[in-house]
């Protein structure tokens, strides 16, 4: 650590070279000022103090003074020695709100911090001595406690992206019990795996997990929500404990597990050709046999503590991302941004205002149960906006063709009435990321068909300059008001009855012409415009 003593001196040596140079007519008061990161009259203020009493007159008149703002000797003797009576033990922010409340002492945290360092009352962090952790004896049996984390890494190395491993290990004999691939650490992730586990093994008696949100509620002062999380309600369910480790060194077993597999699985994988999370799954069996039989140990009682499924557990219903919803007066149940029609019947008549739970699997389909039976519905879509089928004359379909792939470059197609991924196993980002510069059906106006048009009419245009003779039949042809939907044309002003359009067309070209490539209704507020301009000036 540099000694703040030294560092004081050198910058007063520097001073001291600098204005003596000054003096020297060696170097100008600006360039001086510029070096010592003072003004111009602070340095003319050190040249008359330095011929007037030499060096000594360039140490700051600062230097060994109480500050402006220091705490009073006598307020701090009084707060030690409350701190030392009272609040020995105190840490300094439980230390300062007992001050301000009891005593009407108001002062910083920080302050109260020093003042316990000085009076040996508050060790700080950095001088405090590591923590140990020592190991702690294994568990006696088989199922018993099971360590669940997962590993993010390069699985694949080069051959394929990143993905995650999710690691089941026993707490008594180090036994790999599940690795499964995945895209990302979710909910339906663990789900799968956990399933996996207990079709193989059976129930055990709790699993030790790390404390992610997956696994418990962090935020403590949650207003809304059930207070658990979704993978906690299903252990409940099964009857099985979910334990939350304080540490990582807590569940080091499946934390040393991870550096092996990320050695040896790592070359495992690479020696089979393996680069996708399908196969990669596939092999795990063989491995995870190869694995235990190399590194596994012998339980202290030979018990196995796995229990069987019940017959009234069904894996199907625990593993399902659950929600209640309650049902309007409309028979309809909001999730997901889409609503949920029931029939109008009277059995569905008598659960309006009651709250129902909506079961969402890990395939995307979407029950609603009650009493142990599921409701038939329909699905609303919020949010979308289709347009149905243009009839458009075979001589402009070339056109419209070309304005619609304008168009389509900025529609966002993705269905929005399929179930959200956002508890998927699969790694898919949620919510659902907007692709850059496009925009959804719904968001599609008259600007981005007019950009379109514009942008079309400006190939014509170009294409026209190129080849002069072919100018008037592109033009005659470009009648792509007629090949969009009615509510497009409307919105634009185009002819939407067959009469109109029939008219339109012989004038469609010269206006389109005359006009730069406006449409129906521009072109004829523009001709409007001039005739009242010519009688206005007649």
């Amino acid at each position: 650590m540099r000694n703040p003593g030294i560092t004081r001196h050198m910058r007063d040596l520097d001073r001291l070279k600098t204005i003596q140079a000054v003096i020297d007519r060696e170097l100008k008061s600006g360039r001086a000022a510029e070096r010592l990161g003072v003004s111009v009259r602070q340095i003319e203020r050190l040249v008359i103090r330095y011929r007037a009493e030499g060096p000594v007159g360039l140490i700051s008149r600062h230097r060994n003074r109480t500050g402006n703002r220091a705490l009073k000797a006598s307020l701090a003797e009084r707060i030690v020695g409350i701190l030392r009576e009272q609040y020995a033990d105190f840490g300094p922010t439980l230390a300062t709100e007992k001050l301000r409340s009891r005593h009407d002492i108001v002062i910083a945290k920080e302050t109260v911090r020093q003042l316990q360092i000085a009076s040996g009352l508050w060790i700080p962090r950095k001088l405090r001595p590591p923590k140990i952790h020592q190991p702690r004896p294994r568990r006696a049996c088989l199922g018993e406690l099971v360590q669940i984390d997962g590993c993010e890494h390069r699985w694949f190395e080069d051959r394929a992206p990143a993905c995650t491993a999710l690691v089941y290990v026993d707490d008594a004999t180090s036994r790999l019990m599940v690795v499964h691939f995945t895209g990302s650490e979710s909910t339906f992730a663990y789900f799968e795996a956990t399933r996996a586990y207990i079709e193989r093994y059976g129930k055990p008696l709790a699993f030790y997990s790390d404390k992610a949100s997956i696994f418990r509620v962090n935020k403590a002062q949650a207003a809304s929500g059930p207070g658990h999380t979704q993978f906690g309600r299903a252990l409940y369910e099964l009857n099985i404990d979910g334990i939350c480790a304080n540490t990582a060194a807590a569940k080091g077993r499946v934390e040393r597990a991870h550096l092996t597999l990320q050695d040896r699985l790592v070359k495992e994988l690479r020696l089979e050709g393996i680069s996708t999370i399908d196969a990669a799954n596939a092999l795990m069996l063989r491995f995870i046999d190869a694995y235990n039989e190399r590194f596994a140990k012998d339980p202290r009682d030979k018990h196995d503590a796995h229990r069987a499924l019940r017959a009234d557990e069904h894996l199907d219903f625990v593993f399902a991302w659950r929600e209640l919803r309650k049902v309007t007066k409309d028979l309809t149940l909001h999730y997901e941004r889409k609503l949920l029609l029931l029939e109008d019947i009277p059995e569905n008549r008598r659960l309006i205002g009651k709250y129902l739970e909506i079961f969402q699997f890990p395939d995307g389909k979407i029950e609603i149960r009650v009493a142990g039976r599921s409701l038939p519905y329909s699905l609303y879509n919020k949010l979308g906006s289709i347009d149905q089928g243009t009839i458009v004359e075979n001589k402009r379909l070339g056109h419209m063709l070309q304005v619609a792939q304008l168009v389509q470059s900025k529609r966002d197609s993705r269905a929005v009435d399929v179930p959200s991924t956002a508890h998927r196993a699969d790694g898919t980002l949620v919510p659902r990321t907007k692709i850059v510069g496009s925009k959804t059906q719904r968001e599609l106006g008259e600007d981005d068909l007019e950009q379109a048009i514009g942008t079309y009419m400006d190939a014509v245009s170009a294409k026209s300059a190129a080849q002069p003779e072919t100018v008037r039949s592109d033009l005659n042809s470009a009648g792509v008001e007629c090949t969009f939907p009615r509510r497009i044309d409307v919105a634009r002003g185009f002819p939407t009855s067959a009469k109109a359009k029939r008219q339109s067309r012989s004038k469609t070209p010269e206006l389109l012409a005359a006009c730069g490539g406006q449409t129906m209704l521009q072109a004829k507020m523009t001709q409007s415009k001039k005739r009242k301009a010519r009688a206005a000036a007649a």
